[in-house]
């Protein structure tokens, strides 16, 4: 048991092991040009707001098409993120004999465990569970062990760390995140106006550590916490389900009803109507939806003129939103 412990306090943090990434020459995707959607801002005073709520991919992080893929549609892109993954954690000397190369063998193993995955269903209704990159990753850790796989469990830890470092490491290599202009500037002018911020959405293991780089690189921070109610923020990769699934929603309300806060006092920001805001809009919940990534925005022309659907504002640079729940 001291043996255990003694490896698990050597091993890197995640947040220390993409740092740990940053001082080696490696090559990785960049960011294509963020491209705001043809739209006009809707914007209006929200002075009842005392909680905002935030989607992470596609609202707060640009990453390509808009939201986290688990298989890069671009087969190529996908065969290279595997190649580097295969090489990077020594991969090979544990695949079988089998033809195909190492990462046709690898993508082999990872569609299986992702679908897997994707077909598991929880609760009465069966609501979309949240597919985990990291539980993916650590079973194939653990399958390839069957065939002798080592690693340095000093370094990166036990398999369930590890698979969270190699989904870092693959998604970092299937697709480039960046926060978008005015993120940490109007995260903390809102943080000023005494709003409490929560992180609402689906997500990985690994978000928070791309969402903290990312904003780092537009000022100083040193924690999520400094800026988000971190122990009150729910992720899918936490809850099990993923949106729409109303039960995700009613969990933070409920959360944020235990601070004395209700659903007409909490702004939702999201990129995507119908499979977020739209639910947030019928529990209750201010909404506002952010326009400045032509490829991560979901709304249709009649969505956005339809009273029913349409939300509370509609912004194209996230300085906005701070805008409208500022004092005057």
């Amino acid at each position: 048991m001291a043996l255990i412990f003694s490896l698990r306090s050597m091993a890197l943090t995640l947040e220390e092991y993409a740092t740990w990434l940053d001082g080696r020459e490696l090559l990785w995707p960049s960011l294509p040009e963020v491209v705001k959607a043809k739209a006009k801002p809707h914007l209006k005073r929200l002075n009842k707001v005392r909680a905002v709520t935030w989607s992470i991919y596609g609202t707060l992080l640009a990453v390509p098409g808009g939201t986290l893929w688990f298989k890069h549609p671009d087969s190529f892109v996908m065969t290279i993120a595997l190649d580097k993954t295969v090489q990077e954690f020594k991969m090979w000397q544990a695949m079988s004999r089998k033809t195909g190369t190492p990462s046709e063998q690898l993508l082999g193993l990872y569609d299986r465990l992702l679908e897997r995955e994707e077909l598991r269903g929880t609760g009465e209704f069966r609501e979309a569970p949240a597919v985990r990159s990291d539980q993916i990753w650590t079973g194939i850790v653990k399958r390839l062990q069957e065939n002798e796989y080592r690693f340095d469990a000093g370094f990166y830890g036990p398999p369930s760390e590890l698979g969270e470092k190699i989904a870092y490491f693959f998604h970092s290599n299937l697709q480039a995140t960046a926060a978008y202009p005015n993120s940490l500037k109007a995260l903390e002018r809102i943080k000023a106006r005494g709003c409490l911020q929560l992180l609402f959405d689906d997500a990985q293991s690994f978000t928070s550590v791309q969402l903290l780089r990312g904003l780092r690189r537009q000022g100083k921070l040193s924690s999520l916490s400094d800026l988000f109610d971190v122990e009150t923020s729910l992720l899918s990769c936490q809850a099990g389900i993923r949106k729409p699934a109303r039960r995700l929603y009613r969990e933070i309300l409920n959360r944020l009803r235990s601070k004395g806060l209700y659903p007409d006092q909490i702004l939702h920001v999201s990129s995507r109507l119908q499979t977020d805001l739209l639910v947030a809009k019928q529990l209750g919940m201010q909404t506002a939806l952010f326009a400045g990534d032509k490829a991560s925005l979901s709304a249709s022309a009649r969505q956005l003129q339809d009273e029913g659907t349409r939300p509370d504002i509609l912004v194209l640079d996230l300085s906005q939103v701070a805008d409208v729940v500022e004092k005057s």
